[in-house]
């Protein structure tokens, strides 16, 4: 009798629920400590996600280059975020970890993060990389290893929307505004991509961060912080080694997003969450525009090359090639030299007879070869020789 009472006893005990022990929630080092999110605690940070997470590349003083993958490999739409290439611009970086984890990992849209595009940078606490280079000035000769990761990243994954974080320093009283945003300019970029990229900031990014409280405005033009009048464009609006401009050349739309560096940590880490809150949107909002865009910018295309010029600013005539050439003539010692660079930017070339190779404009790449092939552009990766016929 003992023993069935027992046996019941255990039987009836085994029902009671026993409270379980909740796991920790997953956690920056900036949102744990209040503190910018070590190097250590990064990567452990990346592990526990439990996302994809590849090497793309390895910095100077050996550290890895790393993009996260949120999302299906065969998305309708890819979106590419990069974080902090300035790496004493921190606060773009903690909002992608952060928003990394609370992402659809099953959509129509797939989330690719290089979490930090400048690992010497960040720890270093200084703009370029160990090196000195500026990353964001490099996305068009690619002589640093950053910016040659990135590049192979857009050529592989063909982004449709590239959303750049950085945050800029006090310039009062010009520089006056909480969030900045601004578009591809160049323009060579084609109309559908400069138009939504245009709308992504004008009429996604804008509304998302000045709902939340934070004051916006186009970013490179001092304005008059009394009348509230522009005084002057001071941003490198057209050139094309910028990655707003390189991305829109490449068919992406193009975002360049600034939150203002002299607000508390946390208020630039929500400011920059509150614009990727406006690019979701976009996205969510506009895959089929999206979508008909990047098509027809990839498509061959006809008309003008332009050396010079922006959408504020009209190119001066000798600026304007109406008629291009057809193609570039690089001979076989410049191919074996610069080959690596065509190649990373997508760039496709023929073999002639002699050794020497023909990079044809008839190709998806034909925004970027001119400026970086032809003698007239700002900075050219080399001064091919022009050619009528191909």
């Amino acid at each position: 009798m003992r023993g069935l009472l027992i046996a019941l006893l255990t039987a009836v005990s085994s029902l009671v629920a026993v409270p379980a022990v909740a796991a920790p929630a997953l956690r920056t080092g900036f949102e744990l400590t209040g503190k910018w999110t070590t190097e250590a605690e990064e990567q452990a940070y990346l592990r526990a996600t439990g996302l994809p997470v590849s090497e793309i590349g390895v910095t100077a003083q050996g550290r890895p280059i790393q993009l996260v993958r949120v999302g299906s490999r065969t998305a309708r739409t890819v979106v590419l975020f990069i974080c902090s290439q300035h790496g004493d611009e921190p606060a773009g970086r903690e909002a992608c970890l952060i928003r990394m984890r609370s992402l659809p990992r099953s959509s129509s849209v797939t989330y690719l993060f290089v979490p930090n595009a400048n690992p010497d940078g960040r720890v270093l606490d200084t703009r370029g990389n160990s090196l000195g280079t500026d990353i964001n000035r490099d996305h068009l000769l690619l002589r640093s290893a950053e910016a040659r990761a990135m590049a192979e990243v857009i050529r592989d994954w063909k982004p449709d929307v590239i959303h750049d974080l950085h945050e800029f320093g006090p310039s009062a009283p010009y520089y006056v505004k909480d969030v900045l945003w601004l578009w591809p300019r160049n323009l060579n970029v084609s109309d559908g991509v400069h138009s939504l990229s245009e709308t992504l900031s004008r009429s996604y990014v804008r509304p998302a961060v000045e709902a939340a409280g934070r004051t916006s405005g186009v970013y490179g033009i001092y304005v008059d912080p009394v009348t509230g009048e522009p005084i002057r464009q001071v941003a490198g609006d057209h050139q094309e080694r910028i990655l707003r401009n390189t991305g829109g050349l490449k068919h992406g739309m193009g975002l360049l997003v600034e939150t203002n560096d002299t607000g508390t940590p946390a208020f630039r880490v929500e400011s920059h969450l509150k614009a990727l809150d406006g690019t979701q949107s976009f996205v969510g909002s506009n895959q089929a525009a999206i979508e008909s865009a990047t098509a027809r910018s990839r498509a061959v295309r006809t008309g003008p090359v332009y050396f010079g010029g922006a959408d504020n600013q009209p190119p001066d005539p000798s600026d304007v090639v109406a008629t291009p050439p057809c193609g570039y003539v690089l001979t076989g010692a410049e191919y074996r030299e610069f080959g690596d660079e065509l190649a990373l930017h997508g760039i496709t070339s023929q073999y002639l007879r002699g050794g020497d190779r023909i990079v044809p404009l008839k190709q998806e790449a034909r925004a970027l070869i001119p400026l970086l092939l032809d003698a007239r552009a700002d900075e050219p990766l080399l001064k091919a020789q022009p050619v009528a016929q191909c």
